[in-house]
């Protein structure tokens, strides 16, 4: 086994970790010394000493009720060692129409992939057809950790290209990534309030043995796609569903047979409960003629338009207030600081809006929403698509 080549690795897998997060306290305090503690964090992955630390856990309000468990920063960075490891091995069998966590492939081609299918089967809106949409019930908390390890492990063996790590070593990484429990030894912050009205199949606190992966980890949202790949396949090749996409547990079907469709929601469940214990969610199924519209990853379709959801507008304004109080409160010190965070996010936004005709929209959000001596620190373009700081002085003045 290539040792350098690891520590290496480690090393990128550190600086992976760390973008637009240097100013959270995790990252601060590992900052301080911190190729010592990459030094003996390779020494403790290579000697099968490496044990993961606590979490962190809490409930998110945005946009959903959620339950994070946010992993130690030293664990993240083995996180993202995994990822660029296997993500290439994985990338070779994930189909085209699988939008989450993938480079190239997020919401916005899923949104331009869906409204193409729709053009497509209905020969651009002259014929009828339907669009199905499924969801599965508490997808994460429901993945089979058995299952989902030999998946991975069966991928990376049968993987033809060359190793130049010990197979069984990276296997051991993986199966104590998956296989650990974060309910067990975790920080809890927040109030108890913050976890009413949350499902049960929400919460890994409720999950059965050895069944559930923390939402927010970047292995996660990989095993996520891992663990339903055969599917993907299933539906695609084998129920010959040639409009086919998903986004995580959110799944559409574009057909001209109604009926068909209607078949399809049966073999669907009986593959999901026998194949991996997952269940459909009885409330989340939709079936409707494509003229109806579809509401997909926070964008209305419907022929010839296409909307941004109410809810993903006001998450927009939501966000640029947060950081407007940070001016209006003169804290302009803090607000350096977080720059890079600030312009990440609100260039997410952005470039989702950027498809669709919002020229108006991001006009109005980024010059009536932010005050007037915004200016000063953020650039913003002049097709209100990206905001930058380019005009940033350190002194926070032009």
């Amino acid at each position: 086994m290539d040792h350098k080549r690891i520590l290496r690795d480690l090393f990128k897998a550190y600086y992976d970790a760390r973008k637009h997060k240097r100013k959270s306290t995790g990252v601060m305090s590992f900052e301080m010394n911190y190729e010592q503690k990459l030094l003996d964090l390779g020494r403790e992955l290579v000697n099968g000493t490496y044990k993961i630390s606590p979490s962190i856990c809490f409930i998110s309000f945005k946009p959903l009720q959620r339950e994070i468990f946010a992993a130690d920063f030293r664990d993240r960075i083995v996180h993202h060692l995994i990822y660029n490891y296997i993500s290439p091995i994985f990338e070779r069998s994930f189909i085209n129409d699988s939008y989450s966590c993938r480079l190239g492939r997020g919401t916005s081609y899923g949104i331009k992939r869906l409204n193409h299918f729709i053009r497509s089967c209905s020969e651009n809106y002259k014929k009828d057809c339907y669009i199905l949409k499924l969801d599965i019930k508490g997808y994460f908390m429901s993945i089979d950790k058995n299952i989902l390890y030999q998946k991975v492990a069966e991928k990376i063996k049968s993987y033809r290209g060359d190793y130049f790590f010990d197979l069984d070593w990276l296997l051991g990484i993986i199966r104590q990534v998956i296989f650990h429990d974060p309910t067990k030894d975790c920080e809890m912050r927040g109030k108890k309030e913050d976890w009413a009205g949350l499902p049960k199949s929400k919460s890994l606190f409720w999950a059965k043995a050895d069944t559930g992966l923390p939402i927010g980890n970047l292995t996660s949202q990989l095993f996520g796609n891992v663990y339903l790949d055969d599917f993907d396949h299933f539906v695609k090749y084998q129920l010959r569903c040639e409009y086919y996409g998903r986004y995580v547990d959110d799944m559409v079907i574009v057909h001209r047979d109604k009926e068909y469709l209607k078949s399809v929601i049966l073999l669907i469940r009986q593959y999901l409960q026998t194949e991996l214990s997952l269940e459909l969610h009885p409330k989340k199924i939709s079936l409707q003629p494509f003229q109806n519209g579809v509401s997909f990853l926070g964008v209305i379709i419907k022929p010839y338009r296409l909307y941004i959801r109410n809810r993903i507008k006001g998450n927009f304004y939501e966000k640029i207030n947060d950081w407007n109080q940070l001016l209006i409160n003169n804290e302009i010190k803090f607000f350096k600081e977080y720059q890079e965070k600030f312009m990440a996010s609100i260039n997410s936004y952005l470039g989702l809006f950027k498809n669709f005709q919002t020229y108006k929209l991001r006009r109005k959000m980024l010059s009536e929403g932010l005050p007037p001596d915004f200016g000063k620190h953020i650039h913003i373009s002049d097709d209100y698509g990206m905001i930058s700081r380019d005009r940033f002085k350190k002194d926070g003045k032009k």
